[in-house]
């Protein structure tokens, strides 16, 4: 009898569809992609103002989830309109011709706790890598208006040259004017899309 019913079960598991991914949109309006970099003795910290993006979310299969986002250039912010003319130029950004910092996740790895390293394709300034990004979800919950919502957080690090943004400036004294590490924060609220 405990047979037949284990057979029923998974005759039964394979015939229930499969749940698709819930699809949570970038709230840009709670959101911020934040960066920093040492000049000279000091760091200096800047902002994307506009990005988009959506993370889908396998509730069944954390593994299966994805995420993907695009940086307009244009937009950077320094607080600085002299400075963020030069990031924007060919000896930085080069936003005429690159208007967009894209990011494609490939796989997503949890590591509990709310934890996650997700791994996929960063092209900034027409040079793809493969990156590895550590997430952590911040929370979730409804909203007072109904909507589901849920937040990350984003650290890392990266190397500008490595994406072909090496303009520096020699001193006087030795060394150089910037460094070449890059700090990314990226604070995000996505809110669940509505089923169509």
């Amino acid at each position: 009898m405990k047979t037949k019913f284990v057979s029923l079960m998974a005759v039964l598991a394979l015939a229930a569809p499969a749940v698709e991914a819930e699809t949570f949109n970038f709230d840009a309006n709670h959101a911020s992609v934040m960066f920093q970099i040492r000049h000279l003795m000091s760091k200096v910290t800047g902002k994307f103002n506009a990005f988009e993006g959506a993370v889908q979310i396998d509730r069944d299969d954390p593994a299966g989830s994805s995420v993907a986002f695009t940086i307009e250039t244009e937009s950077i912010d320094t607080a600085n309109e002299r400075r963020d003319g030069h990031l924007k130029s060919p000896d930085f950004f080069d936003v005429a011709s690159h208007p967009t910092i894209t990011f494609e996740s490939t796989s997503v790895k949890p590591l509990g706790d709310d934890a996650f390293e997700v791994t996929g394709s960063l092209t900034m300034r027409g040079v793809t890598k493969t990156v590895v990004l550590p997430v952590e979800v911040l929370g979730e919950m409804k909203d007072p208006w109904g909507n589901q919502r849920i937040g990350f957080e984003i650290s890392t690090t990266l190397n500008r040259k490595d994406y072909g943004i090496s303009y520096n400036q020699v001193l006087d004294q030795g060394g150089l004017m910037l460094g070449e590490d890059v700090t990314i924060t990226i604070n995000l609220e996505a809110v669940q899309a509505k089923a169509e």
